[in-house]
């Protein structure tokens, strides 16, 4: 009995390891571009076991009308408009679906745009992350390339 009691718990152990892997396997720094921008995020797991997911560089960052770096003035909470375009948040709580494999449950801000729509992020065959945003039922998906 002691013998199954410890097979028991040490596969039920694997397969709780191996279910972390796999939801931290988004953990890292991703390039992309939307509408022309070009910019890097970071993906880091956060105590609670959710993900968060922060703007780290944005190419053409500074402003050449005012030589500032450009600002989020299109967030709805008038509190973050400050936030410098390279620390902009535009995800948290992110959390992953093993039976899916993909992460979700929360919602993608878009700086650009001043939205936020919910959020689907999963990984493609060739490696790419796809961050498919919805809103009223128009979609749009941006390739992220991990480095």
């Amino acid at each position: 009995m002691k013998k199954l009691l410890t097979l028991l718990f040490s596969l039920l152990f694997a397969w709780t390891l191996s279910a972390q892997d796999a939801a931290d396997a988004i953990v890292g720094t991703y390039s992309s571009s939307q509408d022309g921008y070009e910019f890097k995020a970071r993906i880091t797991r956060k105590q609670d076991g959710t993900y968060i997911t922060r703007v780290i560089w944005v190419k053409d960052a500074v402003d050449p009308a005012t030589g500032e770096k450009r600002k989020d003035n299109k967030n709805p909470n008038k509190a973050l408009r400050n936030t410098p375009c390279d620390r902009i948040v535009l995800m948290d709580g992110l959390r992953y679906n093993a039976e899916k494999n993909q992460w979700g449950e929360t919602k993608i801000y878009d700086p650009l745009r001043g939205i936020r729509a919910h959020v689907v992020l999963r990984f493609l065959p060739d490696g790419h992350l796809a961050v498919k945003g919805s809103l009223l039922g128009i979609s749009e998906t941006v390739y992220w390339n991990k480095l």
